[in-house]
């Protein structure tokens, strides 16, 4: 008996030697926030609005800090140069992905977003980027042109829907783009099917459930019944995994059988064949990329509306900005370099407004030091996005949307992420180092077109009584500005039969059906010879 007492004692010693250091922040760690034994900062961390602690945490402990969630590290980049300096600078060692386990299940372990730093992403990135590309994304052009003309006709003849409208005018697009098919109706199931299934992902994704497992891997091994969120990501993975699938094998057979409309799939399916991939892994490269070109550019849209109806004075600089440039002819991505105050709005809506907060966590690979701290090889790295957004120091009155602090920038997103002094950049929506987005190109546009059109033909108002405050978001990796109303009335009678006769000239190219009749004029020029 003395045998196994002594056993037993020397077991729990041990136990208990392991988990001394559990919760507690190494001296070497950058600083942070008070811990307690075994949670470590676990029960400081915000379940809503987490953005706003964030940059509280932000002003406290500088431009890098730490966080202790359990037996994890979490390391917050609040600053750009933290950003350049380990995410751009050091991206061999900051480019891969934290586990998430909810995240995986999420996605079946087949979503980039999500893959850690290996062959696999390396491949599905190279394959990506031949179709993003800053000369892929001018053929992309008649796409976005023929959707922010039918866009302008719906929010014309519908305005309290501008919300659907703004939503069908960013998923047309990238259904075109990514499949080769248009989506024609503001109520149809599948595109409410992708922007539902997102969201529930986004929220999932950063629920407390999920980080719970994040901290404490042995809660992943337990059932169903007592850790819900497994059986919701499950169940989420299915029916998002039907609707991409679906999308992806009807493209599949139109590449083949040759009657497919350029888009990213007709080379997908090539890329398959030589890779030999699955079909579910084209499916969710499809089905990402789906997501990204739709629900991003929408939220982003959406805190533009926003910030016309918080901000009059702004739409009526930009308004005259447009009109002194295009006159009576709707505006035009030739227009572009000519409208530096609507070029400085797209950025603005883009600090002002960020769709993803936190950025899409960062994994470290090895062991680091940078400024006397340690960057502890596992730790997760994340980007303070609304933080460094909304930090005095780089941005004068950050909570106001002003675009004249960008009015001699004209960078585009993706020449701004490239430049060497981190000062420079406008923003971080778009992430850093080799996992930044791929789609900036295609995004700045849309973003412009669908800017300028609108306020080429549209007034917007508040409507009376309605309280609307832009630091409230939705919840989840990917956010937009809570619900709120605005009215849009037309400029003129003048304008208004403009975008009726502007939206009857472009039908002319579509079937019955919406669809093309046949290539717009431009489309995939990049990949003839």
């Amino acid at each position: 008996m003395n045998v196994y007492v002594l056993l037993f004692g020397g077991i729990s010693v041990a136990i208990i030697y392991s988990l001394r250091n559990v919760g507690r922040r190494a001296s070497d760690l950058p600083p942070g926030p008070p811990t307690l034994p075994l949670i470590g900062n676990l029960h400081l961390m915000p379940e809503r609005q987490p953005h706003q602690q964030f940059k509280k945490w932000a002003d406290e402990y500088g431009s890098i800090y730490s966080l202790i969630l359990g037996t994890s590290v979490m390391i917050v980049l609040s600053s750009d140069t933290a950003v350049k300096d380990l995410l751009d600078k050091r991206s061999n060692n900051y480019s891969s992905r934290p586990t998430l386990y909810i995240g995986q299940v999420l996605s079946g372990g087949l979503r980039m977003l999500l893959m850690p730093y290996n062959d696999t992403w390396r491949m599905i990135r190279r394959t990506v980027h031949n179709h993003l590309n800053i000369r892929s994304a001018r053929s992309y052009i008649p796409y976005q042109d023929l959707e922010s003309l039918q866009m302008l006709l719906g929010v014309l003849e519908t305005p309290d829907r501008w919300d659907a409208h703004l939503r069908r005018f960013t998923n047309s697009m990238t259904t075109q783009m990514v499949f080769g098919f248009r989506t024609t109706d503001i109520d149809d199931a599948k595109m409410h099917q992708l922007f539902d299934g997102f969201a529930d992902f986004s929220e999932c994704i950063m629920s407390p459930a999920a980080r719970l497992i994040d901290m404490y891997s042995f809660v992943k091994y337990l059932p169903e019944f007592l850790v819900p969120v497994k059986r919701k990501a499950r169940k989420l993975h299915e029916e998002e995994m039907r609707l991409f699938k679906g999308h992806w094998l009807v493209a599949k057979e139109k590449a083949l059988n040759g009657t497919a409309i350029p888009c990213v799939c007709v080379d997908l399916v090539k890329s398959q064949q030589t890779e030999a991939f699955s079909d579910d892994l084209a499916a969710y490269i499809s089905g990402s990329l789906l997501e990204a070109g739709s629900d991003t550019t929408y939220s982003t849209l959406v805190g533009w509306v926003q910030a016309m109806v918080l901000y009059p004075d702004v739409a009526r600089a930009a308004q005259a900005e447009i009109d002194k440039v295009c006159g009576d002819h709707l505006p035009g991505l030739a227009d572009e370099s000519n409208m530096p105050y609507i070029h400085a709005c797209v950025k603005e809506t883009l600090r002002w407004m960020p769709t993803v907060t936190m950025g899409v966590p960062h994994a470290v690979i090895r062991d680091d030091l940078y400024n006397g701290y340690r960057i502890p090889k596992g730790a997760t790295v994340v980007v303070n996005v609304w933080g460094i957004s909304r930090d005095e120091n780089r941005h004068a009155k950050p909570s106001v949307f002003d675009p004249t602090r960008y009015i001699d920038d004209r960078q585009s997103a993706a020449e701004s992420a490239l430049d060497s002094d981190p000062a420079n950049r406008d923003h971080f929506v778009f992430g850093a180092g080799r996992r930044v987005c791929q789609g900036m190109h295609i995004a700045d546009r849309s973003l412009f077109l669908a800017i300028s059109r609108m306020l080429w033909a549209f007034d917007f108002e508040a409507v009376q009584g309605e309280t609307i405050n832009p630091s409230n978001l939705t919840e989840g990796m990917f956010v937009k500005p809570d619900h709120f109303e605005a009215r849009i009335a037309p400029r003129s009678h003048k304008r208004a039969e403009a975008v009726r006769s502007q939206w009857l000239s472009a039908k002319e190219q579509l079937e019955e059906n919406g669809q093309w009749k046949c290539v717009p004029a431009g489309i995939f020029d990049h990949q003839k010879g």
